[in-house]
């Protein structure tokens, strides 16, 4: 069982994410929160397997609840959910160690679906938001790397540069084995060789490595 915590300021989006959730068999709500503060709290107590976060709340917004969630160190892992046109602040959430980005206009159903990959130990970025999410980065002075990207590229296969580049382009695991004819475990061993390789945490920090190392166009 999928243990969630929902954080929103608003009644309404955390009522329509519980019905849909208490219709499953394998995701339940253990815990809801008003502001960030009252998330982070519920995650400690809770330790639930994923907090659904909103980004503008009251008092301690979802960017900080996020860093001190993931700061913990414990199970818990983070989706942010955000009104993605309003919320450029959501870029800071990747440093403060979100797994997941998702717009309030996707169906229920897909954040659902979102919530079981991160809950797998998976990061999933909308495909709405991939584009703008790597738009400003790509104006940004770009964090210091060990190693430029093109050299840290030299110790993957040709296979897993094509799995990095479907990755940067925001497909995810289903769609690149669709893609490619692959199983979907298969998949998931070319990404956990990817991650290992280049020195990822997670998949957010794959489709960034694919823009900077130009296997993926900078959105225009």
């Amino acid at each position: 069982m999928i243990r969630v915590v929902l954080a929103d300021d608003q009644p309404l989006v955390r009522a329509a994410l519980e019905m849909v959730i208490t219709e499953t068999a394998d995701v339940e709500v253990v815990g809801e929160a008003g502001d960030g503060a009252e998330a982070v709290r519920l995650a400690a107590e809770l330790r639930p397997d994923v907090v659904v976060m909103d980004i503008r709340m009251p008092g301690t917004d979802g960017i900080e609840a996020t860093r001190q969630v993931t700061a913990a160190g414990g199970p818990t892992r983070v989706v942010v959910l955000t009104t993605f046109d309003e919320d450029e602040h959501v870029y800071a959430a990747l440093s403060a160690g979100a797994s997941g980005f998702l717009v309030k206009d996707m169906a229920l159903d897909d954040i659902l679906a979102a919530v079981r990959v991160v809950a797998a130990g998976d990061a999933l970025i909308a495909p709405s938001v991939t584009r703008r999410l790597i738009g400003a980065f790509a104006g940004r002075q770009p964090t210091p790397v060990p190693a430029p990207v093109p050299r840290r590229l030299d110790v993957i296969t040709d296979r897993e540069r094509e799995i990095l580049t479907l990755v940067g382009r925001g497909l995810s695991n289903t769609e690149i084995a669709a893609e490619l004819v692959l199983s979907i475990a298969t998949v998931k061993t070319y990404m956990t060789r990817l991650l290992a390789k280049l020195d990822a945490r997670d998949r957010v920090q794959l489709v960034i490595l694919a823009y900077e190392a130009g296997l993926v166009s900078v959105p225009g």
